[in-house]
């Protein structure tokens, strides 16, 4: 499995028991969602390797307790400890009406509902407190805020992000 084909779910945190168990920290709103799974992929030495489970429990809020088929003690744990964890996209709960996931909208036109289309959503940069649409247009990129309020529609049928943007943002950058 590629990492591409993947989304983070989290990271392995601590030991829990004697027997190899660990607590995965969920990076996510909803981790009842992750308590029953099969298996994830564990990012060991820069290549995802396939974990399966043999039970899984939540614990405390964000945390998962799991105990892993292959990993039978402490020293097997301690060698998971700071490892990502990873599941295939197709796992991702599916999305509606103007919540999206940053990955699916790479591509879509960008639309101001002044200006029109100006661009081509290349990617999100979300590396800083306000995440930002990278998007091409020409030559130029154009940094557009992802901010609730100026989001108007996101149509997924014609791949396409509709906004209401603050007049003089984008003609600063064209």
């Amino acid at each position: 499995m590629r990492k591409e084909d993947c989304f983070y779910l989290g990271k392995i945190a601590k030991k829990f028991s004697f027997k190899g168990e660990v607590l995965i920290y969920l990076d996510t709103d909803e981790p009842e969602l992750y308590e029953n799974m099969e298996s994830v992929f564990v990012e060991c030495n820069n290549h995802l390797v396939p974990f399966f489970i043999e039970h899984s429990l939540l614990h405390k809020n964000d945390l998962l307790r799991v105990r892993f088929e292959d990993v039978k003690n402490e020293q097997e744990a301690d060698e998971l400890l700071g490892n990502s964890v990873y599941l295939p996209l197709k796992m991702l709960p599916k999305l509606t009406g103007n919540k999206f996931y940053f990955h699916e909208v790479i591509g879509f036109e960008i639309e101001d509902q002044r200006l029109g289309v100006f661009g081509i959503i290349q990617s999100v940069n979300d590396s800083s407190a306000q995440p930002l649409f990278e998007v091409k247009n020409g030559d130029v990129e154009i940094l557009v805020p992802i901010i609730d309020h100026f989001l108007v529609k996101i149509d997924r049928a014609h791949k396409k992000v509709l906004m209401n943007l603050p007049e003089g943002l984008v003609e600063m950058y064209l």
